[in-house]
């Protein structure tokens, strides 16, 4: 089968490597334009694109278009004659016109478990908002969001402490392995889908600098799942305010809730307790910051950062 993969980033790497090593042909790949790798993802930040580089060294012709739905983007991929489209992570809504281009449409690589998660950051909201599983759905695109019949879907647990990035990393290997699977199988004839329960459905949107802005309110668990939801983008940060000094940005890398709750006060209130550092939450909970950057500065532990910061009484987390 002539097959066109469209995708950006390491989610969607493994699923190319694993096409270009199949029976079938790859006959293009559709990427985002250099610049754009640079910038910031739902999942992480790349410093090149080595999926590019991959297709690059296989003599796979390249296509980088602003938008593939343009004329010229869909003059393009005509070109390449291909039997399907494989999608992984692409980042651009594909139109009616794309998707007839490919005699058997196109069939999407989706990091979640849908219908829960439609959208660019599936599992950026999933560890957000606790989810104990995660996973990865084929499903066959269709013109609405993520809302294409299912192929192919199977589950794994999200680890305590995983973030982002590292729950991102053994997905994409998963999603390969059931993306082969159903090219294999649409080869051989058609493939039934299962319809998504619309009702079901749960968005995913883009994230932005802003959302990884700490809401020291929310319940201790929920801020820790924040942390691990930004990460490696946008990171979550919060504002360090004490009397007379100027405000310090801090990004927060590691956090984890506290069992045993040491009275402190208001929630943002914190302080420091030997070498930890204990912030007041919601729901009189709280957490112990374990790894923080203070801006334009290293990653660094709690204990390296009170050697040269001090916690004085009424010291607080806030917004900027």
């Amino acid at each position: 089968m002539r097959i066109v993969m469209m995708g950006t980033g390491s989610f969607a790497e493994p699923t190319f490597a694993r096409l270009l090593d199949s029976a079938h042909t790859v006959v293009g790949l559709v990427t985002q334009p250099d610049r754009a790798v640079f910038k910031e993802t739902a999942s992480s930040r790349q410093p090149r694109n080595t999926m590019k580089e991959l297709a690059v060294s296989r003599n796979i012709p390249v296509l980088q278009p602003q938008s593939i739905n343009t004329p010229d983007g869909v003059s393009a991929l005509q070109t390449l004659s291909p039997e399907l489209l494989v999608v992984a992570a692409y980042g651009q809504i594909l139109s009616k016109e794309v998707l007839s281009i490919a005699p058997e449409g196109g069939i999407n690589v989706h990091a979640s478990l849908l219908p829960k998660y439609r959208g660019a950051a599936p599992i950026n909201w999933a560890i957000y908002h606790g989810e104990t599983q995660s996973g990865v759905t084929i499903i066959r695109m269709s013109i609405a969001l993520d809302a294409g019949d299912m192929l192919a879907q199977e589950a794994i647990d999200i680890l305590p402490t995983e973030t982002t990035g590292e729950l991102e990393s053994r997905l994409g290997p998963l999603g390969a392995k059931l993306a082969i699977d159903i090219v294999d199988r649409l080869a051989l004839g058609p493939v039934i889908g299962t319809p998504q329960d619309k009702s079901l459905a749960t968005k995913a949107p883009k994230l932005t600098k802003e959302h990884g802005q700490i809401d020291w309110s929310r319940p201790a668990v929920d801020v820790c799942n924040h942390i691990r939801a930004m990460q490696p983008w946008p990171t979550a940060y919060t504002y360090l305010v004490r009397s007379e000094l100027e405000a310090m940005r801090l990004i927060v890398n590691v956090a984890t809730a506290i069992s045993a709750p040491i009275p402190l006060g208001g929630c943002g209130d914190i302080h420091a307790i030997g070498d930890r550092l204990i912030v007041q939450c919601g729901r009189d909970t709280q957490v112990e910051i374990a790894e923080l950057q203070p801006a334009g500065k290293r990653r660094m532990s709690s204990h390296d950062f009170l050697r040269g910061n001090t916690i004085p009484p009424g010291a607080r987390m806030a917004a900027g």
